[in-house]
């Protein structure tokens, strides 16, 4: 119970997905709700990341589909506007869309909001003490607080965006036309992502990578894959290639890399990485424990303030809207008294939105090569499949891992077209401890992609001794 006697009092400070989940499960507990949001709601999420850069990625899938679909039999002979021997992109109608589409899935966070009776604030919020949160002047009391406020794109000294030709992600959808030649500085899954985009769009893309290969932090066997896809499509990878600087001169930028070469494009994309919003809003003074200015959490996302909880970006678990509305529902169940299981890493799954999708659940192959984890793996292409073959998808795997004596599901990876939608039933396996022998004899439809999955289970059920 809140002060008040009766109901008690929550304050989410921030409105994307760790924000507004929390909120949903706890005005759904009968909490009094007041969400702080200086932007809009869904966050960064919605208006200038996630949203945007997966519609912007889903127009580029189509476009690559259409651009190689001669080997099954298409051919573009001439198009409405004359356009013949080709497609041509309307960058001005593709950011229009992509901006409409997050303006109406923020407007469909406000509806749901208001719905289940939840105040929203406009303003900047500041903690004063762990029970009090200040908007403009105005104090709000608060039983329990939550920490929501995202992260902001870090900028490289000496490659400072201008949001025209030097560009983060978020100013992407300001631009008039496509980048004749756009430079990608960050092989990560934001780079590769919005690389792989723009190269399908038709931008010459040059990929700037300080390690030896793209998504260093990802499945070696996906990124050798997806490595070999932007190569194959024209894309041009430097390798163990830190930037130093980004020049603009007049209508073009020129990218200087730490020994001395030079790369000059119309634009440069700066993907390299995130730096949380925690500084002047009063966290220190409140008594919560910062890392590397990430909020410290637990498996509930409590600080080390009892009352005070924090979800998503700004404590740097894992970047995901999906864990971050996970860690906001933990959030208002633990503040709230319900029965809660604490966040589970192993359990989430994550998708890379490049094309081919890479997907992933689970244990890592690095983990297993490095002997922290004893199991079994196999690996099947793509090309195998029946379905793949019909489709012209030609590039990609399933690789599934478990262990050796019971053969229980620990993880694995996918990449394919729509992998994010395929990963599920993987997810469910690794969470409900299924074996391969339940999953080898679980139906999956004829022909599907979803049938390597079920496929390599039976792989490992006949090769594991249990």
């Amino acid at each position: 119970m809140g002060n008040n006697g009766d109901v008690t009092r929550i304050v989410i400070i921030g409105g994307g997905p760790g924000g507004y989940e929390a909120a949903l499960v706890a005005a759904q507990l009968g909490g009094e709700v007041t969400v702080v949001e200086r932007d809009g709601l869904g966050g960064a999420c919605v208006l200038t990341d996630c949203v945007p850069s997966k519609t912007l990625i889903a127009t580029s899938t189509r476009m690559a589909v259409m651009s190689e679909s001669a080997a099954l039999g298409l051919q573009f002979s001439g198009g409405p506007d004359g356009i013949v021997g080709g497609l041509e992109v309307d960058l001005g109608l593709v950011n229009k869309r992509v901006k409409d589409l997050a303006r109406a899935q923020s407007f469909d966070v406000a509806e749901r909001l208001a719905y289940e009776d939840v105040r929203i604030v406009r303003g900047e919020a500041r903690l004063t003490d762990p029970n009090t949160v200040t908007v403009d002047g105005v104090d709000l009391p608060a039983d329990v607080v939550l920490i929501a406020t995202g992260a902001t794109p870090r900028v490289l000294p000496g490659a400072e965006p201008d949001g025209e030709r030097i560009l983060n992600w978020r100013q992407l959808y300001d631009l008039p036309e496509l980048p004749e030649e756009l430079i990608v500085v960050g092989s990560g899954v934001t780079g590769a992502e919005l690389a792989g985009a723009y190269l399908s769009l038709g931008s010459k893309v040059t990929l700037v990578s300080s390690r030896d290969r793209i998504l260093p932090s990802e499945d070696a066997d996906a990124a050798s894959v997806l490595q070999e896809v932007f190569l194959r499509r024209g894309m041009n990878v430097l390798s163990r290639s830190r930037a130093a600087g980004v020049q603009r001169t007049g209508d073009s930028v020129i990218v200087t890399l730490e020994d001395g070469r030079k790369v000059e494009g119309s634009h440069c994309l700066m993907t390299v990485g995130m730096e949380p919003n925690t500084r002047g809003i009063g966290l220190e003074k409140a008594g919560i424990e910062l890392s590397r200015g990430f909020v410290k959490v637990d498996k509930v996302s409590r600080t080390a303030v009892s009352n005070i909880y924090a979800a998503g970006d700004c404590t740097g678990v894992l970047m995901l809207a999906s864990v971050a509305a996970m860690q906001g529902r933990i959030a208002m169940w633990h503040a709230l008294g319900e029965a809660v299981q604490p966040l589970k890493l192993g359990w989430v799954a994550s998708n890379i939105f490049t094309d081919p999708e890479v997907a992933t659940v689970g244990v890592s192959q690095k983990m297993i090569d490095a002997g922290e984890v004893n199991a079994r793996t196999v690996m099947l292409p793509l090309f195998s499949n029946p379905r793949a073959k019909m489709q012209g998808f030609e590039d990609g795997f399933v690789k599934l891992f478990c262990r050796p004596s019971t053969g229980i599901v620990l993880g694995g990876v996918i990449v394919a077209p729509r992998a994010s939608e395929l990963i599920l039933g993987l997810s469910i396996a690794v969470q409900q401890h299924l074996t391969v022998d339940q999953v080898a004899h679980t139906f999956a439809v004829y022909p599907s992609l979803s049938g390597s999955l079920t496929e390599a289970s039976r792989r490992l059920m006949q090769e594991s001794a249990y």
